[in-house]
């Protein structure tokens, strides 16, 4: 039988404490994915800030890097960790998200999806085999199944034939990277492969489903199709009848997911993986994460504030520079303010996952988990 990758160090409750180990380097969960979805975190940050602020695993866009340059570039040029000078995991999406997200540009059937891209228009087709070779060409570290993710708000029977056609198409993917891995000019001969469980707030379907894909023995699986429209509480609800059916001793990744509270209650029910653009996105518009809650650097009350945007953090952002001259940057729309806050950010979640890591070793997450938020909540009722 060959090495397990994934070995469960500690649980607390159903949280988890974990290292999966890829050909790239050993994962310690949880973990939250830095998201650079055309192979760069958007705000100028570069592979080496990556490295500074403790990001141990970079997510990319397999639409995206498919449409701009295309895969076929990316392999030529060695593959994304050589495109992009990064040595350590990268995950990629398969481009199912974006069957959701451009809905408008898209017809689904069962061999695969019609695209218009968002870019030019031209036509794209992409099916199970055509994710799975996208990603062999981008040679990331773990590939996401190709699947359909529905809206929460879909009618019952519209999300059940959805998702039994994913089940088919998770299949299609597992039997297509098996003959991948196997050719002679595959760049990584050992790329993972995800499957993904869908299912809206149908917490039945999500059940059934997850037992179903449970059954195909893959390298890790992913709640998908939360974070698109349901309320925190009815996301919360699916992940506690949901993850307690898939494996245990795989890893659960919780996909587009989300605010550090979020990330809290996620863990409480076992994730391992998450991936959010909350980070670079707010950061790019001046908002930033602070243990006492979410800053918003244009505020006139940073002005004349000498302070970094967090006391004791020692982010690059926090080290040099204050809130009046970052606030400066910001309004004088120079790219260096938006780079010091996305920074700052994900510098932020990294840390907040290794603090988590800590707390589960050592036992005391369920309080770690509780001050954390108390400290976060007070701030938003004080006004920041």
């Amino acid at each position: 039988m060959e090495e397990k990758n994934y070995r469960l160090i500690k649980q607390e409750g159903r949280a988890k404490r974990a290292e999966f180990h890829t050909v790239h380097g050993t994962i310690q969960t949880p973990v939250f994915m830095n998201v650079g979805t055309a192979a760069a975190i958007k705000g100028a940050v570069s592979t080496e800030d990556l490295e500074q602020i403790g990001t141990q695993v970079e997510l990319s866009n397999t639409y995206h890097l498919h449409v701009r340059p295309g895969d076929q570039v990316v392999k030529k040029m060695g593959g994304l960790h050589k495109f992009m000078s990064w040595n350590k995991p990268i995950l990629t999406d398969s481009g199912g998200f974006q069957v959701f997200s451009l809905a408008g540009l898209r017809k689904i059937k069962e061999e695969g999806v019609y695209f218009n891209s968002h870019i030019d228009g031209r036509k794209i087709f992409m099916g199970p085999e055509q994710s799975m070779q996208i990603q062999s060409n981008l040679a990331s570290t773990i590939a996401m199944a190709f699947d359909e993710c529905p809206s929460s708000r879909a009618d019952r029977t519209y999300v059940q034939n959805s998702v039994d056609r994913t089940t088919r198409w998770l299949n299609r993917c597992k039997a297509e990277m098996a003959r991948l891995n196997s050719l002679e000019d595959t760049i990584n001969k050992q790329q993972l492969l995800f499957g993904i469980n869908q299912g809206a707030i149908f917490e039945d379907i999500r059940i059934e489903h997850a037992k179903r894909i449970a059954e195909l023995e893959l390298d890790g699986y992913a709640v998908g199709g939360l974070a698109v429209g349901e309320t925190h509480e009815e996301m919360y609800h699916i992940l506690e009848e949901t993850v307690p059916y898939l494996p245990v001793d795989k890893p659960t990744y919780l996909m587009g997911v989300g605010t550090p509270a979020n990330i809290l209650e996620g863990v409480e029910r076992g994730i391992d993986f998450f991936d959010c653009v909350y980070p670079s996105r707010n950061g790019r518009h001046g908002h930033v994460y602070t243990n006492q809650g979410k800053r918003n650097l244009f505020n006139a009350r940073y002005e004349l504030d000498d302070a970094p945007i967090e006391e004791g953090c020692r982010c690059p952002a926090c080290r040099r520079y204050s809130r009046a001259y970052i606030r400066h940057l910001l309004k004088a729309k120079e790219m260096l303010g938006m780079r010091l806050c996305v920074t700052h950010n994900l510098y932020f979640y990294n840390t907040m996952m290794q603090e988590i890591r800590d707390a589960l070793d050592e036992g005391r997450f369920t309080a770690y988990k509780r001050e954390k938020l108390a400290g976060m909540e007070q701030a938003a009722e004080e006004g920041l």
